[in-house]
This record gives structure tokens, C-alpha cells and sequence, in this order.
């Protein structure tokens, strides 16, 4: 995973009221990151590029869909609000975005945020105590919005390994829920709830659970346990190590930039372009392609046996 993936937001932002789609809420996503990459941070005044094979390669889509649901997802946000409580008790209400410019003959999208928006994403060092912070490829990959938020919501409570009661209709609010939908416990529970626990569970660093708290036969709100997933310990294998055993292929130890440069060298390529059509983007284009081949090491990096990974770093 890379650190310049890495999303921090103020608490009081992460638990802002809210009703962001999913695209809308991955624009968000790696509006914070480059901003945190351009060692500059957000301004009210300075325009943030966000480009559509960006957008496609962090979110498994093409180039063509990724820059037709940013300027779906622009269009909604421009009008969307939020509030929170600042400092003093105060309730604040803002937009997120005041300014957008669509970049149509280069694939991209300049937006402005409002200034609570700005003030609210920073790249402060030595404060991480008052901050949410998780690695965007925790969230990339999850297919329910309400999954997405509920993991705002969770991973800022995984040092204390469990939470507060969330009251039940702040609780539907910071999910993103209308008013008028699942609005029957059993549907809310299954639907959105049961399904979102079950996404976290299975695709990100953290393990939650939760309790309903009841008043008499009332449910009134919910706390969840949050425990961090242990990392799978490294076997030693002591000897001589058989070439063509599993641990000659593993990427374990390389980052994103090592596999680029791996999925590029022509003797891979020759190696493995067989696995992909050449009617299909990565048979077409070069990005594509290493986008493509990273995608399929890091899934299942035993796949590619026949010379040992490492040797093709020396492109």
C-alpha cells in the first residue's frame, strides 16, 4: 500500500452529517489524498486537479466510465450540504465544493472546496491524535456507500477497540440514510447495517461487531467492538529452497512503483501477455496494461511461475 494513499480528516468532518453517493464520496477520497501528496494541502482559492485514469485506476473501471461518473458524481456534489458542530456547540452548515471546471479534452475535473471542507482536510503532522486516518485502499475496493461511511466512522475508535452508543437516528444520518428509507428495523439491519459489517469484515485491516442498546423493546442506538485484524506471520523456511516453490513468487516486501517497473519489463511482457485479449484495454494500452498485471500480482502473485518475480525488477 502506498502512504501517499494515505486520507486523514478532522473527526468532526468524518462524522458530519451527510449523504454522499459513492462516487461522490471517492472524489472526496482522493481529493484529500492529492491534496496530502502535493505537500500543499487545500486552499479556497486554488483549483484541485483530479484526473479520470486517476480516478479509473484506483477504482478498477476505464479511463472513459471513471471520468463519466466524476462529472455524474461533480454535478450532485456541487449541491450537496453538511453539518457538524464546531468547538463551541456551534452547529455549522456548508457545501463541499463552490467551484468546478470540467477539463472535458483531458479527462479531468478541477474542483474548489468550501472553506469548512478545507479546514476540515489537512495535512498537519503531530496531531494525529484529533484525526481519522486510513489508507484509501481500505475503502477502494467496497461496493456499498454505506460500508464506505460506516469504516469513517468505526476506524477512528480502533485504539480504543470499541465505541460509544451511536444514537440510532444520528446514527442513520451519518450512514447517508433519507428519512423515509429502511425505515423498519429488520430492513435497516439486513439491508444496510448486517451488509456493511460483513464488507468491513472481509475486505478491510479491522474486525467489527456490534450490540444493539435498547430502551424496554426499543431499539435506541448501537455500539460496536473495533479490533484491528493481526497481520499473517512470515514462515522461515530453513535450507535450500526449491525453485519452483510458491515463496520464489511471492511480491511480498515490493510497493506499487517496484510492480509498475516489474509489469513493464519486455521480457515479462513477453512472458505473460497471453493472459490478456488484445481487444481488451490492457492488450492496448501500456498503462492499462501495468495497471492490469499489479492488479493480478497482488492478487495471486503464485500465478506467475515462470521465473522467480524479483528478476524482473532488473529492467
Amino acid at each position: 500500500m502506498s502512504k501517499g494513499n494515505l486520507v486523514v480528516k478532522t473527526n468532526q468532518l468524518n462524522s458530519a452529517l451527510q449523504n454522499l453517493s459513492l462516487p461522490e464520496i471517492r472524489i472526496i477520497q482522493l481529493a484529500i489524498v492529492d491534496a496530502r501528496e502535493t505537500n500543499t494541502g487545500l486552499s479556497t482559492d486554488k483549483p484541485l486537479r483530479i484526473d479520470a485514469l486517476r480516478y479509473a485506476e484506483m477504482f478498477e473501471t476505464t479511463r472513459q466510465n471513471g471520468y463519466q461518473r466524476m462529472k455524474d458524481a461533480e454535478e450532485n456534489l456541487f449541491n450537496r450540504r453538511f453539518s457538524y458542530v464546531d468547538e463551541q456547540g456551534k452547529l455549522i452548515k456548508s457545501r463541499w465544493i463552490q467551484q468546478v471546471r470540467y477539463l472535458d479534452d483531458e479527462g479531468a475535473i478541477e474542483l474548489v472546496f468550501t472553506l469548512a471542507v478545507v479546514k476540515g482536510i489537512s495535512r498537519i503532522n503531530g496531531a494525529e491524535d484529533f484525526f481519522t486516518s486510513y489508507l484509501l485502499e481500505q475503502t477502494a475496493h467496497m461496493d456499498s456507500i454505506y460500508s464506505v461511511r460506516l469504516y469513517e466512522l468505526l476506524v477512528q475508535w480502533k485504539e480504543a477497540k470499541k465505541t460509544p452508543m451511536f444514537e440510532l437516528e444520528t446514527f442513520r444520518n451519518q450512514l447517508g440514510i433519507e428519512v423515509d428509507e429502511y425505515k423498519r428495523m429488520g430492513n435497516f439491519k439486513s439491508r444496510v447495517l448486517d451488509l456493511a459489517v460483513k464488507e468491513i469484515n472481509e475486505k478491510t485491516d479491522i474486525k467489527i461487531s456490534y450490540e444493539q442498546v435498547k430502551k424496554g423493546r426499543t431499539i435506541v442506538g448501537f455500539k460496536f467492538k473495533v479490533l484491528p485484524k493481526e497481520k499473517p506471520k512470515s514462515v522461515k523456511h530453513e535450507g535450500v529452497r526449491d525453485g519452483n516453490t510458491a515463496d520464489m513468487f511471492t511480491i511480498e516486501g515490493l510497493n506499487d512503483k517496484q510492480l509498475g517497473r516489474i509489469a513493464r519489463n519486455p521480457s515479462f511482457i513477453a512472458d505473460y501477455n497471453h493472459l490478456v485479449s488484445s481487444t481488451s484495454p490492457a492488450g492496448q494500452d501500456t498503462k492499462a496494461w501495468e495497471f492490469e498485471m499489479i492488479n493480478r500480482l497482488k492478487k495471486d502473485s503464485s500465478d506467475f511461475k515462470k521465473r522467480p518475480i524479483r528478476e524482473y525488477l532488473d529492467y
